[in-house]
């Protein structure tokens, strides 16, 4: 049991209780710290993967390499994904803070060894994978127990301002990372992974000096089984969403393999099987019935649709300026990556104003209201995003992006507070480590899905419009069919990773050495491919910001429809009960449950 603040020596550095006026700001500006370590650091190899490769030597767009690449991408989102609730159970167990604070630990080793990779091609992007697979098991716990820490330390009138803070570090460090993997990029590719190591270091030592366990731990055994499953599950099911925009059997995506309707189908039985075990188990892993309760199980359908929509449309901007607005406005293919983080800015913007203070608000005027009307605006971006044109005005490009965060910021910190806030205090962890897991396989199924409906979307008229720009140009008829033939994913990621799109669709034929200078140069330049592909690419770009539109909606709706908030307050003895808000105290005279809320 934590020691009160007039039982424990004046002198004890690290004891503090919740009582200390001090502490929750020093759990908000800790925990705010390592929810920036662990996002930066989920997007920040998108921006720098070129470099990355270039310094291992190995062509991620080379027939047999495109795993590595996926592996790249996917590998520190999925072990994220996977083990944040197994992390939060821990946590309620064992101590929030002693697993949170192993997060930052692992996260500095697991990045010293990311950046002293001594190997070159395959074997150096297997190092690679695997050491960023055991630092998503670092951001994991950092993931799974910030949220309960917080949950724990502010009472229930300051709540929803402490986690809205953590939410937008959490949401804009996905966004920053791009930034600033692009700016260490152009420096030197092993800058991605050193950065990590200080911040990584001062967490650890900031937060075992000190933050204090203030929550209640519930003392039992590990439920084996149920983590076993919902890992196999959960993992068995996004890698085959993922590697379904794999081309296959001449289709453009790879949603006829066998093993890719193996992996989904498998998954969602395993997930189903695991449900019904942890109703069977004395102790489960998480307690399903907490998705009886509509607020927590509504709150939680809406976080995962707005995760899964605003993962797609980042990568869908991503691509978008890259692969057609920063080439037709003079960038090199090469640059386009750090610039396309740098015009995503205003997205960050948006939410770094929105966030602490519609959290604040949703305090003092209620949750629903907030969240519901947040993913209204995003939808409403989402629609102006749809019908501008593919060479916009940046102005209008950046007003979109600034509404769009604006709203998610809106939504992110109420709709936290409102699943949270449905919690008992013994149960904050693994609910924690539940709501990082729909924020993080949200992240991870916004690819499959994504570049699926823009595969889908430029399968449908990229072939005739390529083919025909190609023998335009004087590529023979037949190199040009066979390149217009090719899935477009090849060009998508090219796109994405600032390659230039017709060059490496030719070089492999080697017409290049064949046609003339001015021919050639025409097809490598900057306006050949944004301007071919704009057509094509705007249709795609319909279908996927449709399906965007459709996950935001259905959020919308469930945030309208999650009901009155609750408060779970602190039992411990001689803890105060938080502050009651006008909300709480307009409440009717009714039945108090076994952890105070009425």
């Amino acid at each position: 049991m934590p020691e009160s603040a007039t039982e424990r020596p004046a002198s004890s550095p690290r004891r503090w209780s919740r009582d200390h006026p001090g502490y929750k700001w020093v759990a908000l500006s800790n925990t705010t710290v390592g929810m920036l370590l662990a996002t930066i650091n989920s997007s920040i190899v998108l921006i720098s993967l070129p470099a990355i490769f270039r310094g291992i030597g190995l062509d991620p767009l080379a027939p047999g390499n495109i795993s590595y690449l996926l592996w790249m991408i996917m590998g520190f989102m999925l072990v994220s994904a996977v083990l944040v609730v197994t992390l939060g159970r821990l946590g309620d167990m064992y101590g929030r803070v002693k697993i949170y604070s192993l997060g930052f630990v692992v996260f500095a080793l697991s990045s010293v060894a990311l950046a002293l990779e001594p190997f070159d091609g395959g074997a150096g992007a297997l190092w690679l994978i695997g050491w960023r697979v055991v630092q998503g098991i670092g951001g994991a716990m950092l993931f799974a127990n910030s949220t309960a820490i917080l949950t724990d330390a502010f009472p229930a009138h300051q709540r929803g301002m402490a986690l809205g803070t953590n939410q937008v570090a959490a949401i804009a460090g996905s966004f920053l990372g791009l930034v600033v993997g692009g700016v260490l990029a152009e420096w030197h590719w092993r800058a991605v992974f050193w950065v990590s190591v200080p911040i990584a270091v001062v967490g650890a030592l900031w937060s075992y000096r000190s933050l204090h366990e203030l929550g209640q731990r519930r003392a039992g055994k590990l439920d084996w089984p149920g983590n076993l499953a919902f890992a196999v599950g959960l993992g068995v099911l996004l890698a085959g969403i993922v590697y379904g925009i794999n081309p296959y059997g001449g289709h453009p995506t790879g949603w006829t393999n066998p093993w890719v309707l193996a992996g989904v189908i498998g998954g969602v039985a395993i997930l189903v099987a695991f449900c019904v075990l942890e109703t069977r188990v004395r102790e489960p892993m998480f307690h399903i019935e907490l998705f009886r309760d509509r607020l927590f199980a509504l709150s939680s359908v809406a976080g995962l649709m707005a995760s899964i929509g605003r993962g797609g449309l980042q990568f869908m901007l991503i691509i978008w300026l890259q692969g057609i607005w920063l080439p037709l406005h003079g960038y090199d293919f090469e640059s386009t990556p750090l610039w396309a983080g740098i015009y995503l800015l205003p997205l960050t913007i948006g939410f770094l104003i929105s966030g602490p203070v519609c959290g604040a608000l949703s305090d003092r005027f209620g949750i629903r209201a907030f969240a519901t009307g947040g993913l209204l605006i995003v939808a409403a971006t989402m629609v102006g995003l749809m019908v501008i044109p593919v060479d916009f005005p940046f102005w209008l490009f950046a007003l979109l992006l600034v509404l769009n965060g604006v709203g998610s910021g809106m939504f992110s910190s109420p709709n936290t507070s409102a699943m949270m806030g449905a919690v008992p205090a013994g149960q904050r962890g693994a609910a924690s480590g539940m709501r990082a897991t729909f924020f993080n396989s949200g992240g991870a199924l916004s690819i499959g899905v994504f570049f699926t409906f823009m595969v889908v979307g430029l399968a449908s008229t990229l072939p005739t419009t390529l083919r025909a720009g190609l023998t335009a140009q004087g590529v023979p008829d037949a190199v040009a069919g066979q390149v217009a033939g090719l899935p477009p994913v090849g060009s998508l990621f090219a796109a994405f990773l600032g390659y230039n799109p017709i060059h490496e669709l030719l070089a492999p034929s080697g017409v290049l050495a064949h046609l003339p200078p001015g021919a050639v140069a025409t097809l490598t330049g900057k306006e050949f491919f944004p301007r071919l592909i704009s057509g094509p690419f705007q249709h795609g770009l319909f279908e996927a910001f449709l399906a965007a539109l459709v996950l935001t909606l259905i959020g919308a709706l469930a945030s309208a429809l999650q009901g009155r908030e609750k408060d779970f307050e602190d039992t411990r003895p001689g803890a105060k009960l938080a502050a009651v808000t006008p909300r709480t105290a307009s409440r009717p005279a009714g039945r108090v449950d076994e952890h105070g809320a009425a």
